[in-house]
Protein backbone atom coordinates (compact mmCIF):
# COMPACT_ATOMS: atom_id res chain seq x y z
CA UNK A 1 0.00 0.00 0.00
CA UNK A 2 1.41 3.10 -1.26
CA UNK A 3 1.46 5.96 1.76
CA UNK A 4 -0.28 8.90 2.19
CA UNK A 5 1.52 11.92 0.56
CA UNK A 6 1.31 15.47 2.26
CA UNK A 7 2.67 18.74 0.61
CA UNK A 8 3.28 21.06 3.74
CA UNK A 9 3.86 24.44 3.17
CA UNK A 10 4.35 25.06 7.12
CA UNK A 11 4.94 22.93 9.92
CA UNK A 12 0.81 23.59 10.98
CA UNK A 13 -0.15 21.90 8.16
CA UNK A 14 1.27 18.65 9.76
CA UNK A 15 -0.42 19.09 13.04
CA UNK A 16 -3.48 17.35 12.32
CA UNK A 17 -1.75 13.95 11.29
CA UNK A 18 0.94 13.87 14.34
CA UNK A 19 0.65 10.35 16.35
CA UNK A 20 -1.11 10.96 19.81
CA UNK A 21 -0.76 8.85 22.73
CA UNK A 22 -4.52 7.56 23.52
CA UNK A 23 -3.40 6.76 27.34
CA UNK A 24 -1.19 9.38 28.18
CA UNK A 25 1.96 8.23 27.77
CA UNK A 26 4.82 8.94 25.39
CA UNK A 27 4.92 8.78 21.62
CA UNK A 28 7.45 8.32 19.32
CA UNK A 29 7.54 9.98 15.85
CA UNK A 30 10.20 9.29 13.54
CA UNK A 31 11.43 11.26 10.53
CA UNK A 32 13.60 9.69 7.94
CA UNK A 33 14.83 10.39 4.37
CA UNK A 34 18.03 10.93 2.03
CA UNK A 35 21.00 12.75 3.00
CA UNK A 36 19.81 16.55 2.40
CA UNK A 37 15.97 16.37 2.86
CA UNK A 38 15.29 18.05 5.45
CA UNK A 39 14.81 16.06 8.25
CA UNK A 40 16.18 17.89 10.89
CA UNK A 41 14.41 21.20 10.05
CA UNK A 42 11.11 19.42 10.04
CA UNK A 43 11.57 17.85 13.65
CA UNK A 44 13.03 21.46 14.69
CA UNK A 45 9.67 23.36 13.17
CA UNK A 46 7.48 20.40 14.84
CA UNK A 47 9.22 20.59 18.31
CA UNK A 48 9.04 24.84 18.33
CA UNK A 49 5.85 24.41 17.72
CA UNK A 50 4.98 23.15 20.86
CA UNK A 51 8.21 23.04 22.93
CA UNK A 52 6.96 22.39 26.44
CA UNK A 53 5.80 19.02 25.26
CA UNK A 54 7.54 18.07 22.31
CA UNK A 55 11.53 17.16 22.13
CA UNK A 56 13.94 16.21 19.64
CA UNK A 57 16.47 13.49 19.64
CA UNK A 58 18.12 12.98 16.49
CA UNK A 59 19.86 9.69 15.34
CA UNK A 60 23.48 11.22 14.18
CA UNK A 61 24.65 10.95 18.01
CA UNK A 62 24.99 7.12 17.24
CA UNK A 63 27.56 7.33 14.56
CA UNK A 64 30.69 5.82 15.65
CA UNK A 65 33.77 7.81 16.58
CA UNK A 66 36.28 7.99 13.85
CA UNK A 67 38.63 5.69 16.30
CA UNK A 68 35.92 2.97 15.95
CA UNK A 69 35.51 3.19 11.84
CA UNK A 70 39.19 3.21 11.73
CA UNK A 71 39.41 -0.25 13.61
CA UNK A 72 36.60 -1.77 11.56
CA UNK A 73 38.02 -0.08 8.20
CA UNK A 74 34.98 1.66 7.33
CA UNK A 75 36.28 5.50 7.91
CA UNK A 76 35.96 6.20 3.92
CA UNK A 77 32.03 4.78 4.15
CA UNK A 78 31.01 7.19 7.49
CA UNK A 79 27.16 7.91 7.25
CA UNK A 80 26.55 4.53 5.54
CA UNK A 81 24.26 2.30 7.61
CA UNK A 82 27.14 -0.25 9.35
CA UNK A 83 28.58 2.88 10.89
CA UNK A 84 26.27 4.05 13.59
CA UNK A 85 25.35 2.15 16.57
CA UNK A 86 21.98 0.74 15.37
CA UNK A 87 21.50 -1.35 18.51
CA UNK A 88 22.67 1.60 20.93
CA UNK A 89 20.09 4.00 19.02
CA UNK A 90 16.90 1.37 19.46
CA UNK A 91 17.92 0.99 23.35
CA UNK A 92 17.75 4.95 23.36
CA UNK A 93 14.52 4.88 22.21
CA UNK A 94 12.79 1.93 24.29
CA UNK A 95 14.15 3.53 27.48
CA UNK A 96 12.83 7.31 25.85
CA UNK A 97 9.18 5.89 25.39
CA UNK A 98 8.76 4.03 28.39
CA UNK A 99 8.87 7.84 30.14
CA UNK A 100 10.75 7.31 33.07
CA UNK A 101 10.55 9.59 36.16
CA UNK A 102 14.14 11.49 35.28
CA UNK A 103 15.70 13.39 32.95
CA UNK A 104 17.31 10.80 29.84
CA UNK A 105 20.37 12.01 28.39
CA UNK A 106 20.88 11.16 24.62
CA UNK A 107 23.94 11.56 22.47
CA UNK A 108 24.53 13.98 19.67
CA UNK A 109 26.40 14.70 16.90
CA UNK A 110 28.98 17.88 16.60
CA UNK A 111 29.43 18.83 12.68
CA UNK A 112 32.40 20.80 13.94
CA UNK A 113 34.16 18.12 15.20
CA UNK A 114 32.37 15.69 13.26
CA UNK A 115 32.11 13.09 16.28
CA UNK A 116 29.41 12.13 18.48
CA UNK A 117 29.29 13.68 21.86
CA UNK A 118 27.60 11.18 24.61
CA UNK A 119 25.15 12.79 27.34
CA UNK A 120 24.75 16.22 25.87
CA UNK A 121 20.98 16.32 25.23
CA UNK A 122 19.01 16.05 28.15
CA UNK A 123 15.06 14.53 27.50
CA UNK A 124 13.06 15.71 30.37
CA UNK A 125 10.31 13.48 31.41
CA UNK A 126 7.75 15.89 30.92
CA UNK A 127 7.91 15.57 27.08
CA UNK A 128 5.13 13.71 25.72
CA UNK A 129 6.38 13.36 21.80
CA UNK A 130 9.91 12.82 20.84
CA UNK A 131 10.64 13.41 17.23
CA UNK A 132 13.88 11.42 16.26
CA UNK A 133 15.28 11.65 12.12
CA UNK A 134 17.61 10.02 10.62
CA UNK A 135 18.30 7.76 7.24
CA UNK A 136 17.62 4.83 8.30
CA UNK A 137 14.69 4.26 10.42
CA UNK A 138 13.02 1.87 8.15
CA UNK A 139 15.85 -0.03 6.90
CA UNK A 140 14.65 -3.65 6.73
CA UNK A 141 18.63 -4.94 8.66
CA UNK A 142 19.53 -5.62 12.05
CA UNK A 143 19.32 -2.93 14.82
CA UNK A 144 17.31 -0.95 11.91
CA UNK A 145 13.99 -3.38 12.68
CA UNK A 146 14.68 -2.73 16.25
CA UNK A 147 14.90 0.91 15.98
CA UNK A 148 11.41 0.85 14.29
CA UNK A 149 9.73 -1.04 15.93
CA UNK A 150 9.75 1.46 19.11
CA UNK A 151 8.44 4.48 16.93
CA UNK A 152 4.68 4.88 16.59
CA UNK A 153 4.34 6.46 13.26
CA UNK A 154 7.49 6.97 10.66
CA UNK A 155 7.15 9.71 8.23
CA UNK A 156 9.58 9.41 4.91
CA UNK A 157 10.30 13.29 3.32
CA UNK A 158 10.44 13.87 -0.12
CA UNK A 159 12.47 17.01 -1.83
CA UNK A 160 13.63 17.38 -5.50
CA UNK A 161 16.97 15.55 -5.91
CA UNK A 162 18.71 18.63 -7.33
CA UNK A 163 18.15 20.84 -4.58
CA UNK A 164 19.00 18.02 -2.11
CA UNK A 165 22.26 17.33 -4.08
CA UNK A 166 23.33 20.88 -4.07
CA UNK A 167 22.50 21.37 -0.48
CA UNK A 168 24.87 18.33 0.55
CA UNK A 169 27.44 19.84 -1.34
CA UNK A 170 27.07 23.30 0.52
CA UNK A 171 26.60 21.62 3.76
CA UNK A 172 30.14 20.04 3.38
CA UNK A 173 31.96 22.79 1.89
CA UNK A 174 30.64 24.63 4.71
CA UNK A 175 31.85 22.15 7.23
CA UNK A 176 35.40 22.00 5.77
CA UNK A 177 35.87 20.27 2.11
CA UNK A 178 36.73 21.70 -0.75
CA UNK A 179 33.96 22.43 -3.12
CA UNK A 180 35.64 19.29 -5.51
CA UNK A 181 36.13 17.09 -2.54
CA UNK A 182 32.67 17.48 -1.19
CA UNK A 183 31.22 16.74 -4.47
CA UNK A 184 33.00 13.39 -4.51
CA UNK A 185 31.97 12.70 -1.44
CA UNK A 186 28.44 13.45 -2.20
CA UNK A 187 28.75 11.00 -5.54
CA UNK A 188 30.57 8.16 -3.87
CA UNK A 189 28.84 8.09 -0.37
CA UNK A 190 25.88 9.88 -0.07
CA UNK A 191 24.21 9.24 -3.02
CA UNK A 192 24.33 5.68 -2.38
CA UNK A 193 22.90 5.62 0.96
CA UNK A 194 20.34 8.00 -0.66
CA UNK A 195 19.09 5.44 -3.32
CA UNK A 196 19.08 2.57 -0.61
CA UNK A 197 17.05 5.04 1.82
CA UNK A 198 14.51 5.90 -0.86
CA UNK A 199 14.03 2.00 -1.14
CA UNK A 200 12.95 2.28 1.78
CA UNK A 201 9.59 4.90 1.26
CA UNK A 202 7.14 2.33 1.01
CA UNK A 203 7.34 1.52 4.54
CA UNK A 204 6.55 4.83 5.57
CA UNK A 205 3.16 5.92 7.18
CA UNK A 206 3.14 9.01 5.26
CA UNK A 207 5.39 10.85 2.77
CA UNK A 208 5.86 15.00 3.35
CA UNK A 209 6.68 16.88 0.31
CA UNK A 210 8.44 19.50 1.79
CA UNK A 211 9.03 21.70 -1.47
CA UNK A 212 6.81 24.63 -0.64
CA UNK A 213 7.22 24.27 2.97
CA UNK A 214 8.55 27.15 4.72
CA UNK A 215 9.73 27.35 8.99
CA UNK A 216 7.95 30.57 11.00
CA UNK A 217 9.60 33.64 10.73
CA UNK A 218 12.10 32.46 8.06
CA UNK A 219 10.48 33.80 5.14
CA UNK A 220 11.88 31.52 2.69
CA UNK A 221 11.04 28.13 1.28
CA UNK A 222 12.61 25.21 2.90
CA UNK A 223 14.97 24.09 -0.04
CA UNK A 224 17.08 27.40 0.43
CA UNK A 225 17.64 27.45 4.15
CA UNK A 226 21.03 25.55 5.22
CA UNK A 227 20.22 22.38 5.96
CA UNK A 228 21.37 19.57 8.92
CA UNK A 229 19.76 16.14 7.50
Amino acid sequence: MTAETIRAAGPGDLERFLPRSVDGGRTLLGITGPPGAGKSTLARALVDAEPGRRGYVPMDGFHFADQELVRQGLRDRKGAPETFDAYGYADLLARLRGRPAHTIYAPVFERNLEQPLANALPVAPGLVLLITEGNYLLLDAPGWREVHGQLSEVWFVDVDPSVRVQRLIDRHVRFGKSEDAARAWVEQVDEPNARLIDATRAAADRVIDLTDFAVPGAGSPVEHRPMDS
